[in-house]
């Protein structure tokens, strides 16, 4: 059953409305603006009748803050008003309600517009759900073609995406960097970790397979892959309207072998310099190596591995990141024994 907040101050139109709709939806009658935030906490709505004309928060200062808020923005809104002229109505269209419904209201006219823009959210929902899995299933599609070349790193980019979860996860139980985060589409943000390595394709397949240690001439081209990583994304950018998904790729691309200290590379940034996806991807790409077998070493065990993060705390890794991953590093563990060639 679909969840609709009622919001008004006029306690009679509040129980039309309410009596109107119960038992076709799940109602929530709210005398004021104010409630919707705190209500939305544990329950989320399906759509939001609005009363324009409120003393404190009118309707109007309502939508503008519904449509800025990242949990609450995509709720379809109606407003609720005895106004009936153009210019309110203009008003309202341009702040995001999809419709006016005139009070004194009918019933059956009511439910209908409600019914009807419900299954049109929907449609787009959907639309945008499917248009969504396109779009991952082709990421992946070109994360795969790259993973491929490189013979030893099997299975990293998933398991680099389940850490990322893993850690995100923990950041926001413990309430570190939740601002930033809350900004966050993690339906973008994760899948767009897989482009991470994309630069590699620029690199040859002698270097990138080279069974042996790198030379430095070598290895100073294998670094080349993070600003190739953002010229290749950048590439792709601008030939698109997208600014979550590839925003997200790019940072992780450019920044994920940049160092707390500011020894990294490409651009030696130092501390907050480095964006947060660079620094969370830095704390998952170091981990499954290490525990990954390499032709030109041994894996390291997990808790081996755990030490070295935590030795460079402060130096490779952001120490709050250090501090979320060995709370969850068991978890950390799990996903990497599911791959061979880890221990």
């Amino acid at each position: 059953m679909k969840t609709i907040f009622i919001v008004d101050d006029n306690d009679t139109n509040l129980m039309a409305a309410k009596t109107a709709l119960d038992g076709i939806y799940r109602t929530f009658a709210l005398p004021g603006a104010e409630k919707i935030w705190k209500l939305a906490e544990r329950i989320m709505p399906d759509l939001i009748l609005l009363d324009v004309n409120m003393p404190g928060t009118d309707g109007f200062q309502t939508i503008k803050l519904l449509k800025a808020d990242e949990k609450l923005r995509s709720v379809p809104v109606i407003f609720l008003t005895a106004m009936n002229d153009e210019e309110t109505e203009i008003r309202g269209f341009e702040l995001g309600a999809l419709d006016f419904v005139n009070k004194p209201f009918s019933a059956p006219a009511l439910l209908k517009r409600i019914e009807t823009h419900l299954e049109t959210d929907r449609l787009i929902k959907e639309s945008e759900r499917a248009v969504r899995e396109l779009h991952n299933a082709t990421i992946s599609v070109i994360a795969d073609m790259v993973e491929s070349r490189d013979k030893v790193t099997g299975g990293h980019i998933e398991r680099t995406q389940r850490y990322l979860d893993l850690l995100i996860g923990e950041l926001n139980r413990t309430g570190i960097y939740t601002d930033e985060i809350a900004g966050w589409d993690l339906e973008l943000l994760i899948p767009s970790s897989q482009l991470h390595d994309v630069g590699k394709i620029t690199i040859s397949d002698t270097i990138l397979n080279k069974p042996g240690k790198l030379t430095g001439e070598e290895f100073a081209i294998i670094k080349t892959h993070c600003a190739e990583g953002e010229r290749i994304i950048d590439h792709i950018a601008g030939k698109t309207q997208d600014d979550g998904f590839l925003n997200h790729a790019r940072r992780f691309a450019g920044t994920h072998h940049e160092k707390w200290d500011g020894s990294g590379y490409p651009g030696n940034l130092k501390g907050y310099e480095i964006p947060l996806e660079g620094r969370l991807m830095a704390v998952a790409d170091v981990y499954d190596a290490l525990v990954s077998e390499r032709p030109y070493k041994n894996a390291f065990t997990h808790q081996a591995s755990v030490g070295i993060i935590q030795n460079e705390s402060g130096t490779h890794f952001d120490p709050a990141l250090v501090a979320a991953f060995l709370n969850i590093s068991d978890e950390f563990y799990k996903t990497s024994a599911q791959q061979p060639g880890t221990r």
